[in-house]
């Protein structure tokens, strides 16, 4: 099997091929190509508020949930002057090259690079903060002169993101990650103890927003991923 992906520029999904066992309705593994593990890898790099922020929005449950709710109902009387509520419900997600579409849906969930600020006063040079309302703790103005961010000499992953694209991939149905092989295949197959190869087949599915966010949910509920999202 060769894993697939959507070729359309304004198509933000992803092409899976999933080996299910039909007799037990359960998916055995994804294979994957490097945008599907991308996805993967970026939705752990999410801030905690990032992701509860996402799911709040397709009914979540849990004490997460409540903290969040909480915190975005509590007076800003009670947060600190340097500090506001929208950084931890509202965090900045970090720019690591690669553009994830899945689970933004407006322009302002977009991954943005780090900024850096000084003193707003000019002479204070020893201090760089991340947050334009810090205080200088020199001359106790706020930090709100932008500055440049030289990066070093690196050179750019060809592609961004996360992994290498040249590998295809296994993503078990908890979303493990492997290298593709036909060893590690069969070494899957007879470790769930497939004996019947005709009771195999294979099931090609689109990896969207609305699947996105199935899958950042289910991450957190079960370890059936792949099969809660997409046989259920």
């Amino acid at each position: 099997m060769a894993a697939a992906s959507s070729s359309s520029a304004s198509s933000s999904k992803i092409s899976l091929k999933l080996l299910v066992d039909k007799k037990a309705q359960k998916v055995l593994f994804a294979e994957a190509n490097k945008e599907f593990v991308d996805f993967l890898f970026y939705i752990l790099s999410l801030p905690v508020g990032t992701v509860i922020n996402l799911l709040s929005k397709n009914s979540m449950v849990g004490s997460l949930g409540s903290l969040y709710d909480g915190i975005k109902n509590l007076s800003d009387t009670y947060m600190q002057p340097n500090s506001s509520k929208d950084s931890v419900l509202n965090p900045k997600i970090a720019n690591y090259g690669a553009q994830v579409p899945l689970l933004l849906s407006n322009d302002h969930d977009a991954p943005m690079a780090k900024k850096f600020y000084g003193c707003s006063n000019g002479f204070c040079h020893s201090y760089v903060a991340d947050d334009p309302t810090a205080l200088c703790p020199s001359c106790n103005n706020r930090m709100t002169s932008e500055m440049s961010y030289v990066a070093g000499a690196v050179k750019a992953a060809e592609g961004g993101g996360f992994v290498k694209g040249v590998v295809t991939y296994m993503v078990m149905d908890d979303l493990e990650v492997k290298p593709m092989s036909t060893i590690s295949s069969i070494t899957m197959l007879n470790k769930v103890n497939v004996k019947e190869i005709g009771d195999l087949e294979e099931k090609v599915v689109s990896l969207g927003m609305k699947e996105g966010l199935m899958l950042v949910k289910a991450s957190f509920e079960c370890k059936n991923v792949l099969t809660t999202v997409f046989l259920t």
